[in-house]
This record gives structure tokens, C-alpha cells and sequence, in this order.
């Protein structure tokens, strides 16, 4: 859902490579023979499902990877590219579920090739392809959002206290549309919204958010963000056998590229607000995430105060920017508006109960763990 620096017109950015050409990349740069691929969505890039014939050069027997070939917008940023990759093998390292690349003929972790068209460049990575379910195919049980609010703040404490790069200063990312801080820049783009209740309470958010988010940001702890745990991008497994009460464990953490330095509270807002959008009982979902979050990094009274807004202020980036994409790419505009009717329910939900009732029911849910764990 989140995905690119900012509206840019995707048409002159993103890859356009035929399922021939990509299998020749492969062969080209990684070595490997490309028994068969398939596309993979995505909005910037360009992905592709990739099964390599055996080969001696295949890592630990790995033969199943993500091929993906960076718009040519973000490959103009190798340190950034480079830090995002180098966060997703250290997160490896340390017994995240993360994808890890393949290295090139030269043994290197990307390859920065000429594009499809003109003389566009990308930048290409093979990553080792996870298995798994994406947390939006499934029903989430308390257990599980309760798990990946614990996965969000392991994550985010791993990457502040131990993630060591030269490259690292290029997550500082000041007009980055995703980034929660940015919520005001909303505004350039919020006349896609027309004139409706939509648009009122979008505007409330982001006034709000001036007024009493900005101002607190300085108390906030800082650490770097994975930006996007949203419910395509964390895969789960079941660990049980029972159809009918299947126990899921995540298995799988996709997409860094919206890694920028932020808070651990902007962490905890943006899981529990893409683990709202499916959910039969949204409101209810924020104090399970929130009480795995605190398992491991509890929030102080200014962070948790915040919270309300900062899930608001999730839901207005994503709204406002499905809306400017719906008007640039009037053919996409069915599948964009299908997660925004949803979206839009929510936070006008969230406006309608207010901050206080809203938060009432999150800490109280959160409350309770700290009587009953769970295992």
C-alpha cells in the first residue's frame, strides 16, 4: 500500500521487463538458470517469482527467489538501496524472518542495469523467496496481532541498537511521504479528495497532527523504522494441524523500502492500523498490537498519548494518496478504491467514538496481558 517517495507519475519509473527478458537478467548477472517465473505485484517495481534449474552456485540449496528491478526514480539512490539490503541480512542474521540476496557474478549485493526503455536504469536484487501467507488471507486471532505488535518492536530494537552501516544516515529521509512525521505534507495533495465529509475529517487529522503530534516529536525515543508491516507484507505459516483452529506464526517480512529512522510509536501506529483494514472487529485490534509492542518496548505516556493520532494520521496517507494515484491512474481506480471504502469506514469509526473511547478500549485490551501473558 505504501510504496514510492512521493506521487511521482509512475508511467516513466516503473520497470516494464517481458518474462523473457528478466529470465536473461538472471542468467546474466546472478549466473542461474531460470527454470520458469511469474510476475509479482507491486506497484513501483517490477517482481518476479523466480525457480532456478540445480546449480552448484545455489545457496544452501535455495532455489526459488524474488527478482526485483527497482524503478529507475529510487535506483538514482545506491546507499539507500545498498543500507535497506544490508538491514534485511542483519535482520537475517539475528533470526528474523528476512529475505537475504543473491550475489551477483562479481559478488555483489545489486547490479544497477539499463532498463527496458530509453536509458533508464535499474537497480536488480535476487532475494531468497519466502513461503508463507500473507496476513490478509487470513483471519487474525488475538494471539497473532498480539505476536506481530512483539515482531514490530523486536525489529525496531534490533535495527536502533545494533544495525551498524556507513550508508545508515540515508534513512534520514526528510520529504518522504510515507514517513508518520509527514503527515502534514498530505495537504499538496489532498484535492484529490473533492469536497465531502472525507475530506473534513482528513483535515482535522492533519491539523491535529500539527498541533499535537509535531510538537511532541523531539520527546519521542527515536530508532529506525520498518515503515510498512502491513498485512501483504508479513507472511504467516500454520503451526498446528487443526483446519478448524489453525495457530500461525509469522514466517516471512517483505518490502524494506519504506525503511526510514522515525519512532518505535510510529511502528506500533502503522501495524495497527494495516491490521485494522481486514478486521471483523477493527477497533479491537489496537490492544493486541499494542500489548505485544510493550512486551518488549513498553511506550511512555507522551508516545501512547499519540497513538490515536498517529493511527489516524496512517490512515490519512494512505487515503489521500489512493485517492491522487486514482486520479492519475484512472484504470486502477476500482482496485484502489476497494481498500479505501474500508480505510475510510475506519477512520471515520475512529472520529466518531474519539480519542478517548477509542483509546479507553486499546489500553484496557493491552492491560489485561500483563495478567495473562500469553505463552
Amino acid at each position: 500500500m505504501s510504496s514510492g517517495n512521493d506521487c511521482r507519475t509512475q508511467t516513466f519509473t516503473k520497470p516494464a521487463l517481458s518474462e523473457k527478458e528478466a529470465a536473461e537478467l538472471v542468467d546474466r548477472v546472478f549466473g542461474l538458470k531460470v527454470s520458469w517465473l511469474r510476475p509479482l505485484p507491486s506497484y513501483d517495481d517490477q517482481n518476479f517469482h523466480v525457480r532456478v534449474s540445480g546449480s552448484n552456485n545455489a545457496a544452501e540449496g535455495a532455489d526459488e527467489y524474488v527478482l526485483k528491478i527497482t524503478n529507475s526514480e529510487d535506483s538514482r539512490e545506491p546507499d539507500l538501496i545498498q543500507v535497506q539490503t544490508q538491514a534485511m541480512m542483519f535482520l537475517s542474521a539475528e533470526g528474523f524472518p528476512s529475505a537475504t540476496p543473491y550475489l551477483t557474478r562479481d559478488g555483489s549485493i545489486m547490479s544497477l542495469e539499463s532498463g527496458d526503455t530509453g536509458n533508464k536504469k535499474h537497480m536488480v536484487r535476487l532475494l531468497t523467496y519466502l513461503p508463507g501467507t500473507p496476513v490478509a488471507k487470513i483471519a487474525t486471532s488475538a494471539q497473532l496481532l498480539y505476536e506481530i505488535g512483539k515482531l514490530a518492536a523486536s525489529l525496531d530494537k534490533a535495527l536502533a541498537e545494533k544495525f551498524h552501516h556507513p550508508s545508515v544516515k540515508s534513512l534520514h529521509r526528510g520529504q518522504f511521504i510515507w514517513n508518520l512525521a509527514n503527515v502534514p505534507l498530505l495537504e499538496q495533495y489532498i484535492d484529490a479528495l473533492g469536497q465531502n465529509k472525507y475530506r473534513a475529517v482528513v483535515e482535522q487529522v492533519i491539523e491535529q497532527f500539527k498541533g499535537k503530534v509535531i510538537p511532541k516529536l523531539s520527546s519521542f525515543r527515536a530508532c529506525i523504522n520498518h515503515g510498512d508491516l502491513n498485512d501483504h507484507n508479513i507472511l504467516v505459516d500454520s503451526s498446528s494441524a487443526s483446519l478448524e483452529n489453525p495457530q500461525y506464526r509469522v514466517s516471512g517480512i517483505l518490502d524494506f523500502s519504506d525503511m526510514s529512522y522515525g519512532y518505535y510509536v510510529f511502528e506500533v501506529a502503522i501495524a495497527i492500523m494495516y491490521m485494522m483494514i481486514e478486521s471483523p472487529d477493527p477497533l479491537g485490534v489496537g490492544g493486541h498490537v499494542l500489548a505485544g509492542f510493550e512486551s518488549v518496548v513498553p511506550l511512555t505516556a507522551q508516545e501512547r498519548g499519540a497513538l490515536f493520532l498517529l493511527v489516524s494520521g496512517r490512515f490519512a496517507q494512505s487515503l489521500v494518496i489512493a485517492a491522487h494515484t486514482a486520479l492519475l491512474y484512472p484504470e486502477n481506480k476500482e482496485y484502489l478504491m476497494i481498500t479505501a471504502k474500508t480505510g475510510w469506514k475506519h477512520l471515520m469509526t475512529m472520529f466518531e467514538m474519539g480519542q478517548e473511547a477509542v483509546e479507553k478500549k486499546w489500553f484496557e485490551t493491552a492491560q489485561a496481558y500483563t495478567h495473562h501473558a500469553p505463552a
